[in-house]
């Protein structure tokens, strides 16, 4: 049923655009494929709704592109590749399963499919992974990871360092590498993107400001080192991973997070609260933003 609904909306998008291009005086062949998108809209609209995939849409204006008219190939299959690639880092990584290295876990179950040409210049129409085709039906990570991405272009083009940091955590600086990669890709081309989905929508204004956000995500201006710290913790909420370090040898009091590959976070209340400890932190700051820490590993705790 999914396959056929995803043919009768094809011919719909072929009909409208034949349409569209039907000479003012050609009456007859107007009439003959207006009444055929009659009828496919009535056979679409009596399919059961949940067979109505989540859709997104992918324009791009710049070099590559030939007005709604065309764009290169070559362009398109490397941009369409690298948003996939993208999109699959996302969803993992707002699941706690993306790693430092490693292969992306599920991206055979996270993947975009182009389903038709989205107008606005001239891009793709991609139907997201559908709940329930994967192995994460605790939330919609499709939905989640499509306006992460969105918000994460709009942020890099208008928003604070700390404002695209706060993101860059949430979705892990390796889901961010990708999507980095990906506005490289135009860059190279000197292209820019707007990205539509459901309510929301974002669009570059023009390939400087697309230019711009592409240098606030590369690895340059994401900087991650380590620190040593003596103190103890003071608390860690398990569902939040996130903890409160009290330092000791100078005032202060560090904020984190507990990295996803310490599997039981509560160890910490259990065995380390508010008993003197080293611990090596993990820290990612994004430009002038302020940094944030992370404990990586059970292994960077000292007594």
């Amino acid at each position: 049923m999914n396959n056929e609904y995803q043919t009768i909306s094809s011919e719909i998008k072929e009909l409208e655009a034949l349409i569209s291009s039907v000479p003012q005086g050609n009456v007859i062949d107007k009439m003959s494929l207006e009444s055929r998108l009659r009828k496919a809209n009535n056979f679409l609209s009596h399919l059961p709704p949940q067979y109505t995939a989540p859709r997104a849409q992918l324009t791009f204006r710049g070099r590559p592109v030939s007005g709604i008219h065309g764009i290169s190939a070559d362009f398109a299959s490397r941009a369409a590749s690298a948003f996939s690639d993208a999109f699959s880092a996302v969803a993992a990584g707002l699941c706690d399963r993306l790693r430092h290295s490693g292969p992306i876990p599920d991206k055979d179950k996270n993947q975009l499919l182009i389903t038709g040409i989205a107008i606005g210049s001239f891009g793709f129409e991609f139907e997201l992974p559908q709940k329930g085709q994967n192995k994460f039906p605790e939330f919609e990570e499709s939905r989640t990871a499509i306006n992460k991405i969105s918000a994460l272009f709009r942020l890099a083009a208008e928003g604070s360092d700390d404002d695209v940091a706060e993101l860059v955590e949430e979705v892990q600086p390796r889901a961010v590498k990708k999507i980095h990669e990906f506005l490289d890709v135009l860059v190279r081309y000197h292209a820019w993107c707007g990205l539509s989905y459901e309510k929301t929508s974002f669009c570059y204004t023009d390939y400087e400001q697309l230019k711009f956000s592409a240098a606030r995500l590369k690895d340059e201006n994401i900087r991650e080192t380590q620190g040593t710290y003596r103190g103890e913790f003071q608390g860690v909420l398990p569902t939040g991973r996130t903890f409160e370090f009290k330092l000791l040898d100078q005032d202060g009091l560090i904020s984190g997070k507990v990295d996803a590959s310490i599997e039981d976070p509560d160890v910490l209340n259990r065995d380390w609260l508010h008993k003197p400890v080293t611990a090596t932190l993990n820290i990612m700051q994004i430009g002038e933003g302020r940094p944030r820490y992370t404990l990586m590993s059970m292994t960077d705790l000292i007594r």
